[in-house]
C-alpha cells in the first residue's frame, strides 16, 4: 500500500501538481486523497524522502526538492518498518501459541536471561538489537518447525537489509525508542506457564505496541527538528537584541 502510495505521490509532483520548492499537502490530506491510513502515508513520504524526491523542511512541512529526480519511479522502494511489524505481529503470534506447547524449560531459562540482557543494553544504550532478537529467535526455535523459524528470520533481517526500514528504525532510536522490557516479560511468563492464548496475545500485544512506538517516534521526530529550529530562532533574537 505504502509504494502504491509513493509512486502515486511521487507522479504528482512530475506531472507539476507541486512544482520544486513547494509544499505537499499534509499527511492527513494525503491520507483521505489516496483513500490509505496515515501510518502508509507516513511510510510512503519517509520511503520518498530517502529516494531524494522529498525533503522535510524544520517546523513547515515537507517540501518538494528544487531539482527532483526524474527516475525517481524507476527506483526501489523497498519494506517498510510498519508492514514488516504488522507481518511480525501475524507470524509471531501464532508462532509464540504453538511455542508454549512444546517449549523446554532450558528455552524458558533463556528468555529470561535474554531479558536481563536486554535491559543491560537499554541502560548502556547499546546500538543494535541483539538481546531482543534472539529472545524472539528462541521462541521460533521453540515451536520446532524449521519453516517457522526460516520465517521469522528472514522477517527480522529484513530490518537490517531493507533501506527504507533500517532508516525508519534508526529515527526510533535515535529518539529513545528501546525494546520494552515489560511487554518481554509478559512473553516470558505466558511461555512459563504454557498457555498458549496468552502467549499469542501477550506477543501480539508487544508488536502492536512497537508500531504504536514507531508512529510516536515519527512524529517526535518532527516534533524535535521543530523545536531545534526555534531555539535556533531565540539564539539568533537574542544575539540580534544584545547589539
Amino acid at each position: 500500500m505504502y509504494q502504491q502510495a509513493a509512486a502515486a505521490i511521487a507522479a504528482a509532483i512530475q506531472r507539476g501538481d507541486y512544482g520544486p520548492g513547494q509544499r505537499i499537502p499534509s499527511e492527513r490530506d494525503l491520507a483521505e486523497e489516496h483513500k490509505v491510513s496515515r501510518p502508509t502515508i507516513r511510510e510512503a513520504l519517509i520511503a520518498l524522502e530517502v529516494t531524494g524526491l522529498i525533503r522535510s523542511r524544520h517546523g513547515s512541512g515537507i517540501f518538494v526538492v528544487d531539482n527532483p529526480s526524474s527516475d525517481v519511479l524507476s527506483l526501489s522502494l523497498d519494506i517498510g518498518a510498519f508492514e514488516l511489524t504488522e507481518a511480525r505481529r501475524l507470524f509471531e503470534g501464532e508462532a509464540a501459541a504453538l511455542a508454549a506447547l512444546s517449549i523446554t524449560d532450558a528455552e524458558v531459562d533463556q528468555l529470561q536471561s535474554l531479558i536481563e540482557d536486554m535491559e543491560r543494553e537499554n541502560q548502556a544504550n547499546v546500538s543494535g538489537e541483539r538481546a531482543d532478537r534472539e529472545f524472539h529467535m528462541v521462541i521460533a526455535r521453540a515451536t520446532g518447525n524449521s519453516a517457522i523459524v526460516s520465517v521469522i528470520e528472514a522477517l527480522w533481517d529484513a530490518r537490517y537489509t531493507s533501506p527504507l526500514c533500517k532508516h525508519m528504525l534508526e529515527r526510533a532510536r535515535s529518539v529513545g525508542v528501546q525494546p520494552r522490557i515489560d511487554e518481554h516479560l509478559d512473553i516470558l511468563q505466558a511461555m512459563r506457564a504454557r498457555d498458549p492464548a496468552a502467549a499469542r496475545t501477550a506477543m501480539r500485544d508487544h508488536l502492536g505496541r512497537v508500531i504504536d512506538g514507531l508512529l510516536e517516534a515519527t512524529e517526535i521526530d518532527t516534533m524535535e527538528r521543530t523545536r531545534a529550529e526555534l531555539e535556533e530562532k531565540r539564539s539568533k533574537l537574542a544575539r540580534r537584541a544584545s547589539i
